[in-house]
Formats: structure tokens, sequence, C-alpha cells
């Protein structure tokens, strides 16, 4: 599913209308009946006609909201329309459907100056303030509306997005409407997919309102949902696990995991599970030579390769080159998880990045590693491509900003990254960003906030690593990766009384 910004929005719309040639009005119509039909197919079957409070804003956002109330008359309901504006100074499309209301006998008045919301007798209420082409914080009897309207008690349904909310960037003014239920028109918007906007907008409903398919693809879109058809039609889903009666272990990947050290070796054995569980044929674990003996039986169907080490334990004591060497003629290699922090690091992972071919996936402390380091903008290009797993604080290091802007606009911070550094950006947390070099950006629906737990991003890397290992593109791998790891911390959630004693040890049992 196509996913959009504001901007897009409004090409899609004159592509549409100017071009197309169907008119704003047959838009507009498409999309406040798809708007009423969402609200009586939630409200299911009453005796009684519901009484629909309707706050209509002075654009084509309150037109449609106008448009949704008429077709609720039609179907034997109430609707009031209350204006945050004077109608009468309403101009283009939203002046044609106000004289339409009022010839219809729609029941409504203009919400004045020292006006309070009085939402006694009403069954919900329909945001139609503000859409896409609002910018910044509401103000005057728009933030008054909102502000009531959210404290009213009443059910909220937003048309195409809550009023008050970033379209973007899923930032939220103050006020913002807290919305049960958000009829998207046409597409997703990013501030819909991402937190906290996504928190506001309750439940989404994407309805179709008469633009062509291609739209979308016309205007450039390169934002995804993650979910079907696209899963199997862009990211191989349907081949994912299918095997064929004549292969063997070497048909599907041999990974090679460098992770783990003395106080985190159980970042290693996360990881190499993980890979394992996700499909690989062979994995390798490699690790200080001094863990081996610990690690010994810990995971059987793992190979275990010590590295020397100095007798340390840690990959301070280990020679670049001898992970070179035992990278050679693996499909992947996932580093990172659990590696540690030691003088000198930046030119170990320059070493991996330069002098190994396979597919290269870099989580955790490699992340920290590459962010300290010149970075690999400026690296000489590999031959494999390479997937990049951080945390908002590790990207925010990579980077070189705050967290807090990071977290301000994902979607951006992945895709500037993905874009100027050749590399795919899987950035962690609610509604993962997956990035890529070519602009196109994934977001991923699945997870829960019991996987906020130390280990879950080892099992994501080790993931990763699998698939690039069965011979996934990064971007499918990355992509895909995410979603994988999201629906098995799922069902592990759902497999426990709560999902706040899910450990990250239960989510490849759940591959």
């Amino acid at each position: 599913m196509y996913i959009v910004t504001a901007e897009q929005m409004r090409r899609i719309d004159r592509e549409t209308i100017e071009n197309i040639g169907i008119p704003a009005l047959v838009l507009m119509e498409n999309a406040g009946r798809a708007v009423a039909e969402e609200i009586v197919r939630r409200r299911g079957r009453t005796e009684h006609p519901l009484r629909v409070l309707v706050l209509v804003g002075k654009g084509n956002n309150g037109a449609d909201g106008i448009v949704a109330a008429r077709h609720l008359q039609q179907e034997g309901h109430r609707p009031y329309l209350l204006f945050a504006d004077d109608p009468s100074q309403y101009r283009g499309e939203a002046e044609v459907q106000y004289r339409i209301a009022v010839k219809l006998g729609l029941e409504g008045r203009r919400f004045a100056d020292g006006d309070t919301l009085d939402a006694a007798g009403f069954d919900l209420v329909i945001d139609a303030l503000l859409g896409t082409g609002s910018t910044g914080a509401p103000r005057g009897s728009y933030a008054r509306l909102i502000s009531q309207a959210n404290d009213s008690g009443l059910p909220i349904a937003a048309v195409d997005l809550p009023s008050g909310l970033d379209a973007d960037t899923g930032q939220v003014h103050d006020p913002c409407v807290r919305a049960e239920l958000t009829v998207a028109l046409a597409y997703s918007k990013i501030g819909l997919e991402q937190y906290p906007g996504a928190g506001y907008a309750g439940e989404v409903v994407v309805r179709g309102i008469g633009i062509p398919p291609e739209g979308a693809e016309r205007a450039g879109v390169r934002t995804f949902r993650v979910q079907e058809p696209l899963l199997s039609e862009r990211l191989g889903y349907a081949q994912y696990r299918r095997r064929q009666p004549d292969s063997h272990k070497g048909t599907y990947g041999h990974v090679l995991v460098a992770a783990g050290s003395r106080p985190m070796s159980g970042a290693g054995l996360l990881s190499a599970t993980a890979a394992l569980r996700a499909g690989s044929g062979l994995v390798t674990w490699a690790l200080p030579d001094r863990l081996v003996d610990a690690m010994t039986g810990r995971l059987p169907e793992a190979m275990l390769r010590g590295l020397a080490d100095g007798g340390t334990g840690e990959w301070s004591g280990v020679d670049p080159h001898a992970l070179v060497k035992l990278a050679a003629g693996k499909d992947a290699l996932v580093f990172g998880p659990g590696a540690g922090r030691w003088e000198g690091d930046g030119h170990f992972l320059r070493t991996v990045w330069e002098e190994t071919g396979c597919p290269l996936v870099l989580d955790a402390d490699a992340l920290n590693m590459m962010g300290e380091a010149d970075g690999p903008a400026s690296w000489p290009k590999r031959s494999g491509s390479v997937v990049v797993t951080p945390h908002p604080g590790e990207m925010a290091r990579l980077l070189g900003v705050s967290t807090a802007e990071v977290q301000r606009d994902r979607v951006r911070a992945a895709a500037d990254y993905a874009v100027r550094c050749g590399v795919v950006v899987v950035l962690k947390g609610t509604r993962t960003v997956t990035a890529a070099p070519s602009g196109e950006v994934y977001l991923n629906p699945t997870g829960n906030p019991g996987m906020a737990t130390g280990g879950t991003g080892d099992v994501l890397a080790g993931i990763i690593g699998s698939l690039l290992g069965q011979g996934y593109t990064a971007v499918q791998a990355a992509a895909l990766g995410a979603y994988l790891h999201g629906a098995a911390g799922d069902r592990a959630a759902a497999a426990r009384a709560h999902e706040a004693s899910l450990t990250a040890g239960d989510i490849p049992e759940h591959l």
C-alpha cells in the first residue's frame, strides 16, 4: 500500500482532476460517502438514528465532512453541522457543498466566539476541520473545537487525518484531535503511520475515492506499508521457506554471525539462533576464542569458530583479518551485536567493510564504531550490499543530531542516510522504517511493546542476515526481516500471559 506526503497527495489530486478529467466534486462525493459508510459500518445496526456532530472547516476537508453529513442524512441519520468559520464566505468546492446542504435542509450553525461545544444528545463527532493542507498548530475556533471535542467523551471519526496532526511526520500539535477512527482518503499518510500520530488516529481505514491505481506511481511515491500484496510482489514473501524436494543445506545459504563478547555473549547466541530459525542452511558463529568453551553446546546446530583474542574474551584482541578470512565464501556476515567498544575499533570495522565481499549486516556496537569513524559516505563502495540496523539513539549518532530530532521525522532521517551513504537502513522502533539507497521506504506494521526488551535487535540482525544469505536483495531482506521479526514477536506475546513478560529469546521460537 502506498503512503503519501501532503505534497504528493496534492499532485495526485491535481493530476486526476486536470489531466485525467475526473472533477473535484466527484472525488469529494466519493470521499464523503466513504466516510459515512465507515461510520455506519462501525456502529452496526441500531434501532435509533445516529445523532452526529460534524465539525466543519473552510477547506476541502470541511467540504468532505458536509458530503458525509448529507449521506448520513439520506440513510436516516441526524447530522448537525458546526462551522468553524462563517460558511457564507466559503469558496470553491466548499461553497458548492454548503449551498447543497442549505437546500437539503441540513441543520447547522457557526461556532462563534464565546460558544461552547454542547455534545449532549450526540452519539459521535466527525472531525472535518483541517486536512493535509494545514500547517502549524490549530488556532482560534479550530483550536477550541478540537479541545472541546476531545473533552466531550464522544468517539471521534476523522476525515483523512485528525486535525492538528502533521501529515508528513506524525508529530502532533497542541491541540490535536484524538480520533477513534480515521478514514484516510485514497492513500494513507505518513503521519498516520508513525508515532505519536498513529496513536491519535485510532483505527485507520483507507478508502478509494476514484483516483486511478497508478496515481501514486505517477506522482513518484516511493513509500509503502508492508502488507499483502506488497509482501509477495516486492519482498518475496510468497517464496519464503518454499523448499524444493531436491535441495540441501547449501541451497539456503551460509551465514557468518560475528557477535558476542565476554560480558555480552548472549547477543551472539540470539543472532545465530535467529539466523537458523529464519531458514539459513548453515550458520557459523564466530566469537573471541576464550568464549568458545562456555558457548559450546548452547546452540548445537551452529558451527562455533573461535578467533584468537589474546585470552581477553573481547573483540579488541582479535585481528580483523582473521574475521575477513573466515568470511570468505560465506553468503552473508552479521557483525556488531554484543561486540563491545575499544580503542581502534573504527579501523577494525573499516577493514571488515573493505576486505569482505559478501552482504553485510551492521548492528549495535558496529554502528557506534561507524558513527565515530569517518563513515560509509567516504568509504570505498563495497561489492556486497550493506544493511545497518540502528535504534533511534544510534541513528542520531550516525547523523550527528539529537535522538529527538530523529524521532521528529523518522522517515526522513532513515531515507536521507540511506541515499547519502548507499546503504539500506532499518530504523528500529514502533513502525520500523526500512529505507533504501534508491529512495524507497517501507513502514512495518508488525510488533508490540513487549518487544521493547534487550536482545530483540540482535534477533532482527540475525533474521536479516539469514535472508541475505538465502539470496534476497538487501532491501527485501531488511523490509521482510522487520516484518517477520515483528510478526514472530506478536505470536510470542500472544502465547504468554502478558506481553510484558516477553523476552528476546522467545521470538526466534515463533519464526
